[in-house]
């Protein structure tokens, strides 16, 4: 609705208290001072449907489903080496193909692919015009996936995923953390957090976390008034740490240990050792919060069309019932679970 949309300044803070209830669509994504109404809250969030976890086993659920149409840098790769893609490599690649899709201007990239499509036509050349066509497909889908349905971060899901946690200026630490959007939303939501971000791969803390963009706004809650307030990633005391999960030196001295799309791209042979992670590093009565991709038709047509950008490395996509059985039987207790637009979202205790 036009009465939702939010005219952008150019300050580095464009956002204030006054616009939170709004929206504004940018040409690389979207920001969402929204609140959910009953209605959308009730469409675009499940929560808490399985009662008793104790009860569920592996014949009922299924195993999840392993994506396994990998991308044409990852083929050329092992082609060229003779030898499958090692993991790291493997982030590294994804990482930087990831990124450049979210620094796109992506109005003008739709009109630049369109145009290319019908250029291609003129050539008569049946490959030229399918990978033109295939140009203009994944921009159309992740102009829908990113800008409009505002799927890959979903500020009012995550909220609904993350809220109602019993923490006061909490240390948080963000394992595999990419561009750290979710560590942000969090330290929003539960101000005065300390946040300790994780990634063995250098470039997401000087590419991905530092061109994060500064003027995007954060809902959360003003501590003084018990209101709404708007955040920024200048507001967050963040430490930004470059090595492996593995060789991290803390002890049990977090009250969150989160991870975002970690969890689906380990085999169930390592699972327990991921979920091994969470624990190590959490105080007693501390949070696990891990989020999940979600197996559903769109997430399938997603990661089919974007292999190129999305698929380097082993992944699956899991309902939350899948999901927390893997939390469940390594040792944790499930505190609220649900799924969102295009993630599932678990919050746990260890036993």
């Amino acid at each position: 609705m036009v009465t939702n949309s939010i005219w952008v300044s150019k300050d580095e803070k464009p956002f204030l208290e006054e616009h939170i209830g709004k929206t504004a669509l940018l040409p690389s994504h979207r920001v969402d001072l929204r609140n959910f109404t009953e209605r959308e809250y009730n469409k675009f969030v499940k929560m808490n449907r399985v009662k008793d976890w104790s009860s569920l086993s592996w014949k009922d659920v299924g195993k999840p489903l392993e994506v396994k149409k990998y991308s044409s840098d990852r083929k050329q790769y092992e082609e060229s080496y003779g030898e499958e893609m090692k993991p790291f490599t493997s982030w590294q690649y994804f990482n930087k193909a990831f990124h450049e899709w979210f620094v796109k201007d992506v109005p003008n990239e739709m009109k630049e692919q369109k145009n290319q499509f019908f250029k291609s036509l003129k050539s008569f050349n049946p490959q030229q015009i399918k990978s033109a066509l295939g140009d203009v497909a994944k921009i159309q889908l992740w102009n829908y996936a990113h800008r409009i349905q505002d799927g890959v971060w979903d500020p009012r899901g995550k909220r609904a995923l993350f809220e109602g946690l019993d923490v006061t200026n909490p240390r948080l630490l963000f394992l595999g953390a990419a561009e750290g959007y979710e560590a942000m939303q969090l330290g929003a939501m539960y101000p005065g957090a300390h946040i300790t971000m994780v990634d063995y791969d250098e470039y997401c803390r000087s590419t991905r976390f530092e061109e994060f963009p500064e003027s995007y706004p954060f809902l959360g809650e003003n501590p003084s008034t018990g209101q709404q307030k708007v955040y920024y990633k200048g507001d967050f005391i963040i430490d930004y740490i470059v090595n492996d999960i593995r060789n991290l030196p803390f002890g049990k001295e977090f009250d969150i240990v989160l991870s975002v799309g970690l969890l689906e791209h380990f085999p169930d042979d390592y699972k327990p050792e991921v979920m091994d992670w969470h624990r190590k590093f959490l105080k007693p009565g501390g949070y696990a919060i891990l989020t999940t991709p979600r197996n559903q038709l769109r997430s399938r047509l997603y990661y089919n069309v974007m292999a190129d950008v999305m698929n380097h490395t082993y992944r699956e996509l899991m309902t939350v019932e899948q999901m927390g059985l893997y939390v469940y039987e390594n040792g944790f207790d499930i505190k609220q679970h649900g799924f969102i637009k295009v993630h599932n979202g678990i919050v746990a205790q260890s036993r």
